[in-house]
């Protein structure tokens, strides 16, 4: 029985110590800056436009705005589309539209200035 119970409290105060452990590597994880980070969802927006006017920010932003609106709207249609066919006829539009979009983004990555 003496056993059980020394078990028991050698398994919590491992728990203890692997949960504060993981709750620092949380904050750290959280604290560290986007930057290095892959472009993501992010867009890197803080180094991509900081070189950019005003007017030529709010030029890529609209640019950004209608390539998300267009795949939302290929999306929406693949997702009510019932024809097999005109349905993957969509995703093959969606996934060009996504190919010329990365296509223009590495282009403009590779001409940005190095750090």
């Amino acid at each position: 029985m003496k056993n059980s119970y020394q078990s028991i409290a050698a398994m919590c105060l491992l728990a203890a110590i692997t949960a504060t452990g993981n709750a620092e590597d949380a904050k750290k994880t959280d604290a560290m800056p986007m930057e290095g980070m892959g472009m993501g969802m992010h867009h890197g927006m803080g180094g991509m436009m900081a070189g950019m006017s005003d007017e030529e920010k709010d030029k890529h932003l609209r640019s950004m705005q209608e390539h998300m609106l267009k795949m939302h709207d290929l999306s929406n249609q693949i997702l009510t589309e019932k024809d097999a066919s005109k349905k993957e006829q969509l995703k093959a539009q969606q996934l060009q539209l996504m190919k010329a979009h990365h296509a223009e983004m590495m282009e403009r990555h590779h001409k940005m200035p190095k750090k």
